[in-house]
This record gives C-alpha cells, structure tokens and sequence, in this order.
C-alpha cells in the first residue's frame, strides 16, 4: 500500500527550503563553507535548544523530532566538534535548564547564556581551527519582541561571549537562529568573520543550516528586510506599541521604501541583500510592455567555480506625480534552478499592471479610491538586490489609466499627518501632508455592500431529533433530502452563526 504522508520525503523539502533560506551577510576570506576536516568549537546556548518557531499556536506544533545545528554537526563525519568545550557546556546546562516560562505564551525571548570567559576561549582555539557562535531569539504570539537586550539587542553575556571568541580565534562564524532581524552593530565592533541568519525552520533547521556552513548548498536566501545601524532610524518606531491606537505615519514608507528615499545612509543591508559561495553575472535579454503587463527576460550567468541559485530582483521607479512615489518598490523577482559554472539561465518575470499602479485614497489624482498609473516615465531596475541595480527597460504615460476603481473602506476617523516625499534636483527630502480621512462609516459601507436577501422558500420545522433519529446516520439523513431542505438547514445555520 503506497503511503499516504510519506514523511520522508516531506522531511527532505523542509531540509531544503531552511538551506535555500539562509541568508549570508558577511563571509570575509571565503571563511565558508568549512574546510572539511576542521574541528569545530561551538558557542552558545542554542546549541542545546534550537528554535524551530516562535511561541504562541506555532510553537505548540508537535514534531516527532527537532534537529539543531549541534545535532547536524554530529552527524557529519566530515567535521569534528571540540569536545573540551562541549563537555563544559554539558555541565553548565545541568544546573541551567531550559526556562520555558509559566503559562500561555510565556517562554523568555532568550535562555541564560554560558560566560565564555577569555581562558575558555583561548583554551577552545588551541584546539580548534574555526568557531561557530550560536544567537537564539524566540518570539511570537501573545509576546512581540522589543527593544530589549535578549530580544532585538544583545545580552550583556553574548557581547562577553563575542568579544572574547573573536579576539582568541582567527575564524569565527555567527549564526543567528531567530524569527526575525536583531540589532547588527556588533558586526562592526567585533568583527566576525562570517555572518549568517538561520532563522527559525522548524523541525529540519540545524540540518538545513549546517548543508549552508558545510558547502552541501549554497546560500541563495536574501534579506525580506532593511537591517538599519539603529531601531530609531525605522519610521514606525515612534508610534509603535501604544495601547490604544497606533498612528501609521510612516504611510507606504515601510522598510526599505523609506531607506531608499529618505535614509540610505542608515542602512547596514539593504533589502534584498545575500551573499554567495559564488558570482553572477545579470543581463536584460527582453523588455515589452503592454497595457496589461510588462514581461523581462533577463539572463543569469554563473561566473563563479560553484554550482549556485541566484535571486533575480525587479524594481520599480515611478513617476512622482500628485501621489508622491517611493525611489524603489520591488515588483517581481525570480529565483534561478542551481546552475554549474559557466552555466546560463534566461527567466522571464512578468509584471501586471496592478503591480505597478498606485492607490489614491484621498483623490488628488481625480481618481478617488482607486488604482492609477499616474502620467510620467516608469523606469525598471533588475538586479541584485536594492541597491545593485541596472536599467532594465522603460515605458512612458501621456495620461493617468485607471486600472481598477474601488470604494472607501476602514479609512482613518483621526487627523494625523503622513510622510510624502518632495523631489528636487535629484534628492528626496521629507514632507507631510494630512491623511485622508473616512467619508462613511464601517456600516454605512457594509449596509451599501449587502446583497439582496434571499427569501426562505421552504420550511419544514426540522428539529435535532429529526436528524439523529437512532435508526439513520447523518449521512443517510442528508441523502433523503430535498434541495430546499438543505437550503432551508443552510440558512438557519447561517443565521444562528451571525449571532454570534
């Protein structure tokens, strides 16, 4: 009998979606992937508790098992781990067990951390040729992280551990095995030698991971995020978390829209951003546009000596206009089958024009609530990442072209003042104007979108006891009725949810 879940093989595309993933930013002097052969030592608690999720409903998945970095080293002969200072760990953990908090959602952001003290570290670098540092953070449900040391900066024991492991090894690699980005100013002050986001990827992550570290894959994950110098420089910081109602007068300025036009001095990565264990070369091959679509065909060269995927990125630069534009806005990419060296792949990304319009909520274009492509030039970047881009292709509007006309729905009730950028000379400077506010109120909306109501057409007073009567099963019972009868059991059970 063939399987019906085979978990093998499920098991198998996990591993590979957490490898293809794994996001590199740093990697000075080709310190990865690991020579094999090398004796590893590790740092950091999460080599013991790995977090395959955040907290809440999707930490509470059952797994039949959880593989950690720690796990997938051991199970690669290829490598060693320093068994001095595993052996130290195992006796620190002992007295330190996992905190997993009491109550509902209630596990700490992060574990208590070994101090790695400078005799530790010295004595774990006589016997080792690389290390590899551990930074777990957990997150989630019913507890967001924060501007915190153990959530989004650093504890005062992981800084200890950073210093003193990069001072006493020529190699040392971090990992960071969280859900989302965290404070990067340490790349800088410690100087590791390699950098990489894990993340957190459930049940196959450490297996994933380590097929990254140990060469198996290359790294082709790129940043869904701008990682700044400093939380303040993102623009919903200020109103973020209060209690009652939060202001979005950041507008469409989120992440990497804002940094582009406003702040790119403050950007550590930009969006976008990934390193590989090789080089690609990328070229527009095709531009067309329609007015329903543009379609680029661009190819990927493998320039480099490793078998590699590459992330093609899509960019958009559209007139300023009345609506005021971001410098960039990603609207497509693609990702590359592994390629050889030497190889070349053409792919084709094709944009609709709904991806390249913009929403005018207040009407300035003429146009209210709807979708419009404004009058002006649209220029299309493809590239790397946001910032490494070249000029794919361009198409230019006499006329504003709506391209789907909406209604009013869930605008704000309260005046505040949005950004909106102002270009001049080439630059972006930053303005405001006031949001536009709510013409009709939820219900007015949703009594405007009611259909017209359906009249009963039957009814024959079933009652519970008429559908389990003992003798016939449910299914039995549904089989005898009339379409009218099931529309009447329908509506009636429609009508008892609507009440609730």
């Amino acid at each position: 009998m063939d399987k019906i879940f085979d978990t093998e093989m499920f098991a198998k595309v996990a591993r590979r979606s957490v490898a293809e993933g794994v996001v590199l930013l740093k990697n000075d002097n080709n310190t990865l992937p690991l020579k094999k052969g090398s004796n590893i030592a590790l740092f950091g608690r999460s080599q013991y508790n790995y977090y395959k999720s955040g907290t809440g409903s999707g930490g509470m998945v059952n797994t039949a098992y959880v593989t950690g970095v720690k796990e997938a080293i051991e199970a690669d002969d290829r490598f060693t781990l320093n068994k001095g200072l595993v052996s130290i760990y195992d006796e620190w953990i002992k007295d330190n067990p996992f905190d997993a908090g009491a109550g509902w959602a209630s596990e700490p952001w992060f574990q208590k951390e070994m101090d790695i003290t400078e005799d530790i570290a010295r004595q774990a670098a006589t016997d080792s040729d690389v290390a590899i540092i551990l930074i777990g953070r957990t997150a989630g449900e019913d507890q967001d992280n924060s501007n915190d040391k153990g959530s989004f900066l650093l504890t005062d024991a992981e800084e200890l551990m950073l210093n003193n492991v990069t001072a006493a090894f020529d190699k040392t690699v971090v990992l960071i095995n969280s859900g989302n980005i965290i404070d990067m100013k340490w790349v800088k002050k410690y100087n590791p030698s390699a950098v990489a986001y894990i993340w957190q990827g459930g049940q196959e992550g450490g297996s994933g991971a380590w097929d990254v570290i140990s060469g198996d894959v290359n790294p082709s994950g790129r940043l869904t995020d701008t990682i700044a110098e400093n939380i303040e420089d993102y623009p919903s910081t200020e109103n973020f978390g209060d209690k009652h109602r939060n202001i979005y007068k950041e507008d469409i300025y989120v992440g990497y829209r804002y940094f582009e036009t406003f702040a790119k001095d403050k950007v550590l990565y930009p969006f976008g951003f990934g390193l590989s264990y090789t080089s690609f070369d990328i070229r527009t091959k095709n531009f067309d546009f329609n007015e329903r679509e543009a379609d680029i065909a661009v190819e990927v060269t493998n320039t480099g000596d490793r078998i590699g995927q590459q992330v093609v990125q899509l960019y958009l630069e559209k007139p300023q206009g009345k609506l005021g534009q971001p410098a960039r806005v990603l609207v497509g990419f693609a990702k590359t089958r592994e390629i050889g060296a030497g190889e070349t792949e053409t792919i084709s990304i094709k944009i609709p024009s709904y991806y390249m319009a913009s929403y005018d909520d207040s009407g300035v274009t003429g146009h209210k609530s709807a979708y419009v492509l404004e009058a002006g030039e649209y220029n299309f970047y493809v590239g790397y990442n946001v910032r490494a881009t070249e000029l794919a292709g361009a198409f230019s509007l006499r006329d504003t072209v709506v391209i789907e006309q909406l209604t009013e729905a869930m605008a704000p009730k309260q005046s505040f003042d949005r950004i909106k950028p102002v270009f001049s000379d080439g630059n972006y400077s930053i303005a405001t104007e006031p949001v536009s506010l709510c013409h009709t109120t939820p219900a007015q909306h949703r009594a405007a979108e009611l259909p017209e109501e359906i009249p009963q057409t039957a009814n024959k007073s079933i009652k519970l006891i008429d559908v389990v009567d003992g003798k016939n099963t449910i299914e039995e019972f549904i089989a005898q009725l009339s379409d009218d009868e099931l529309m009447c059991i329908v509506r009636a059970l429609l009508a008892v949810l609507s009440t609730h």
